[in-house]
């Protein structure tokens, strides 16, 4: 059994920053790409960021030059550093991660619960 557990998530004033940490615990054999995606009411949820097991990164058009995807091998853990935050990041943020837990199974996906990111003044 896999779980993702995200933390950091809060209200922050339009131009703040926050960082999103999610940690993934249970019977781990690999972890392949991580990822982070949100959903704001009455919208799909949709792709932030997400980051493969070599480094390599993608971004969402509306989140470059703001968000910054980083994660720790060692810990099974991935995150997510918003700057300068605008009222249209306001969402729920997901962790995403494909992972295995036996060899001889190929990945599966899991999510996290949810954290609430809120920017408002």
């Amino acid at each position: 059994q896999v779980q993702l557990v995200e933390s950091g998530g809060g209200l922050v004033q339009p131009g703040g920053s926050l960082r999103l940490s999610c940690a993934a615990s249970g019977s781990i054999v690999t972890i392949y790409s991580m990822g982070w995606y949100r959903q704001a009411p009455g919208k799909q949820r949709e792709l932030v960021a997400i980051i493969t097991t070599g480094g390599s990164t993608n971004y969402a058009d509306s989140v470059k030059g703001r968000f910054t995807i980083s994660r720790d091998n060692a810990k099974n853990t991935v995150y997510l550093q918003m700057n300068s935050l605008k009222p249209e990041d306001t969402a729920v943020y997901y962790c995403n991660a494909g992972i295995t837990t036996h060899i001889l199974l190929p990945p599966k996906e899991y999510w996290g619960q949810g954290t609430q990111v809120t920017v408002s003044s």
